[in-house]
């Protein structure tokens, strides 16, 4: 257990023998001055000292390595937890937002081939401390270079957080009552696991669903994403049907682009069809390169032609702006190992 894990009534039993007021004190400290409680100058000098021996209070991880790219606008950290276990997140700054991709398992069971996390295999899930204190981290680096507020969080990290839900609806709650995250500036990312996504539907929580796609007929993508032998598209549609009528969320489509794997015209008309049916706004990444998955991504102009045919069919479509590539920091590289060459941080 870490600071993060603790809920406030556990943090009031761990300070019984203080004045109430404390509590408040170190909770304030924690969730919204992202500050280690050692440094919390209204504690008295014992009782930080106290707070610094105490195990429940150390921090979920270590920082193993930190590695900055795209001219220090995105930093990755590699984190190890005190049972060895290592994942990964990241912050991206933007003109006008600033956003930290997190982690919600060690590894992932997933087993997508072209994704780094899913090529690594499932380790264990994280608790809800160890997915919140990546978003502190995060902020408090974000505040730190004078970039601002962290504005948006994506559970787009290592793992599949629907199979974590119970941890991850939790560390949601804390982003939002504690942080003051606003629900609508959370994504949660799925490879869709349809009875998740159901459940996703009927929780109050008004955060955004992206569903990692790939591929928009049943063969092709038992292929690329194998849960879809498990859970097909058209179940997949379905559930995702009935996020939308019981949340009004807008729903959107991931597309790895991989060179004539799925950037063909065929492949944007039958992605067009699902597309329509849902209002679905679809994000076109291209593939970033894997170890253990040599087909290319597609080139910038066949991307460019994949998302002129789905906009001549009446979707809504993004290019993805790659952030992270040159530290394996960007979507699907992460793999909770060292990358070399990079500018460490204890």
């Amino acid at each position: 257990m870490s600071r993060y894990d603790l809920a406030l009534d556990q943090v009031a039993d761990l300070l019984s023998a203080e004045p109430s007021y404390r509590v408040g004190q170190l909770w304030e400290g924690m969730y919204r001055r992202f500050v280690e409680p050692a440094e919390l100058s209204e504690l008295s000098r014992p009782l930080r000292a106290h707070l610094a021996s105490m195990p429940e209070f150390a921090p979920a991880f270590s920082v193993v390595e930190e590695s900055e790219s795209d001219r220090g606008a995105t930093l990755k950290w590699l984190l190890a937890a005190s049972d060895g276990t290592r994942v990964e997140s990241v912050l991206m700054g933007y003109r006008r937002r600033v956003t930290v991709c997190v982690s919600s398992q060690a590894g992932c069971a997933m087993g997508c081939g072209f994704c780094a996390t899913g090529q690594s295999g499932f380790v264990r899930q994280l608790s809800v401390g160890e997915i919140t204190e990546q978003v502190v981290r995060a902020a408090r680096e974000a505040r730190a270079r004078g970039w601002g507020r962290l504005d948006n969080v994506v559970l787009m990290g290592m793992g599949e957080p629907l199979s974590n839900y119970a941890n991850v609806r939790a560390a949601i709650g804390r982003w939002n009552k504690d942080m003051g995250i606003g629900a609508r500036s959370i994504t949660i990312s799925t490879v869709g696991i349809v009875p998740g996504i159901l459940k996703l539907a009927s929780d109050p929580m008004q955060v955004n669903l992206a569903v990692s796609l790939h591929a928009a007929n049943d063969e092709l993508r038992s292929q690329l994403v194998p849960i879809n032998r498990r859970y097909p598209i058209p179940a997949l549609m379905d559930a995702c049907e009935t996020y939308l009528e019981r949340t009004r969320r807008r729903l959107s489509f991931e597309w790895a682009c991989i060179a004539g794997v799925n950037d063909r015209q065929s492949d944007a008309m039958e992605l067009a069809v699902l597309a329509r049916r849902l209002r679905a706004h679809v994000n076109l990444i291209p593939l970033n390169p894997t170890p253990g998955y040599l087909v290319a991504g597609s080139t910038s102009q066949a991307v460019a032609r994949f998302r002129d045919e789905l906009t001549s069919q009446g979707v809504n479509v993004t290019v993805r702006n790659t952030r992270g590539r040159g530290v394996n920091g960007a979507c699907g590289q992460l793999a909770g190992s060292p990358l070399a060459l990079s500018r460490r941080r204890a």
